[in-house]
């Protein structure tokens, strides 16, 4: 029961019974009685898992239902912030400069401008693409991390760590390659060939070594 003030008129009219009423809720007792703002966003909040409608239930099974989706949404969040984004979104990122040369192209692009510098008798061209191509290749895998300052013998160095068994084999590519890159050399066929055979062969081998940093 509320106890009003002695001097309250026995028969107010109606403006001076809201003054009064005013007067009274004004006072700090029922101030600190109002629900805050917290009060109030939790309570939406809960009024909105209760009312959760998730195919043909609703009220508590779909409550339960609705904290489930949140906490495996807020773990997706977690897993990303810790791991970073899947490595299939990785592959998309691998680009820049290779080698010393600016290239945004993925491995298959590169694979395929080899193969029409080879038909056209171009094999300087196609043993620098295939080698390129073998070499972002890895890199897509995150097999091989391919650095612009990354030299053709440094990676053949890296990768054949990754892949002993054909380890003579990158080195020989990498000479290949810094022959018709910065020596002037001829490329040839059976570069081209040499080369060409590696790359499909890494392209269906796991490595020893799960990542090396180049």
């Amino acid at each position: 029961m509320l106890l009003l003030p002695f001097d309250v008129p026995v028969d107010p009219d109606a403006d001076e019974a809201r003054e009064l009423l005013i007067q009274e809720l004004s006072k700090p007792q029922y101030q600190a009685a109002r629900p805050t703002l917290f009060d109030q966003i939790a309570q939406a909040f809960w009024e909105w898992l209760t009312g959760l409608q998730v195919g043909g239930l609703e009220g508590p099974p779909a409550l339960g239902l609705g904290l489930v989706l949140l906490l495996v949404a807020a773990a997706v969040v977690v897993g990303i912030l810790i791991f970073g984004l899947p490595r299939l979104n990785r592959r998309s990122a691998v680009r820049g400069s290779m080698f010393g040369e600016d290239d945004d192209r993925d491995a298959d692009s590169m694979r395929r401008d080899a193969r029409a510098a080879a038909a056209a008798g171009e094999w300087s061209t196609a043993v620098a693409e295939m080698f390129r191509a073998t070499a972002r290749g890895l890199a897509e895998r995150t097999l091989v991390t391919v650095t612009p300052g990354t030299t053709a013998s440094g990676f053949a160095a890296r990768a054949g760590a990754s892949f002993p068994s054909l380890e003579s084999e990158f080195e020989s590519s990498a000479r290949s390659f810094d022959g018709v890159r910065y020596l002037g050399r001829e490329g040839t066929r059976e570069q081209f060939e040499q080369i060409a055979s590696l790359d499909e062969r890494v392209r269906g081998q796991s490595p020893v070594i799960e990542k090396v940093d180049a």
